[in-house]
């Protein structure tokens, strides 16, 4: 098993990135974040996964550990191979993920190009418990992607969600504040967190 490679950033194109190790080039399948990450870097170190299949071997690269994780999670669901996996990761940030797992939001996964209705609502199903309790990191502070549950937190979500905010954008901002507050400040302060961004 490859763990990593480290070496001269020689070549990028869209979901693709050619890392330069010892004279030879290993070409990594990338998310968009990742290539984000490297963007304009002389030498990079990419963790990696290797996957192979019957008729090839693919070696996908990742820039910080919680994309790789997200990325075996997302390849442990039934149906969804590196390749859609790649979709997600460069349609959202892990902790876009963990949110939309952690609060049931399907949605957020089917407007990623080639993932369906059905797909979305197994990842959901089949991940929940295992974002349940695993630690994410937001903005260099960690945080818990569980799901939120429980009178006014979850009356908040949902009134935020009614307002047009995703399920992730709801817990995000709600999850920032203390859960003690009635649903009326709770609202409040969350429009206030989404206003900054």
């Amino acid at each position: 098993m490859i763990y990593s490679v480290r070496g001269k950033l020689i070549h990028t194109e869209a979901e693709l990135a050619v890392v330069e190790c010892a004279g030879v080039g290993y070409e990594c399948r990338t998310s968009l974040s990742t290539l984000q990450k490297i963007a304009g870097k002389d030498e990079v170190m990419l963790l990696t996964y290797l996957n192979v299949r019957e008729d090839g071997v693919d070696l996908f690269g990742f820039a910080d550990e919680e994309e790789l994780r997200s990325f075996k999670l997302l390849i442990s669901v039934s149906g969804v191979g590196p390749k859609a996996a790649i979709s997600i990761l460069s349609a959202m940030s892990p902790q876009q993920f963990a949110l939309a797992i952690a609060t049931g939001d399907s949605k957020s996964f089917t407007q990623v190009k080639g993932i369906g209705k059905k797909t979305a609502e197994r990842l959901c199903l089949e991940l929940r418990d295992k974002v349940a309790g695993e630690t994410i990191s937001v903005r260099g502070q960690k945080a818990i992607a569980a799901p939120i549950s429980g009178g006014s937190v979850s009356d908040a979500i949902t009134a935020l969600e009614v307002l047009g905010y995703s399920a992730a954008e709801a817990a995000g901002a709600v999850s920032k504040l203390d859960p003690s507050l009635s649903v009326e400040e709770l609202i409040k302060g969350a429009l206030k967190q989404l206003a900054r961004f």
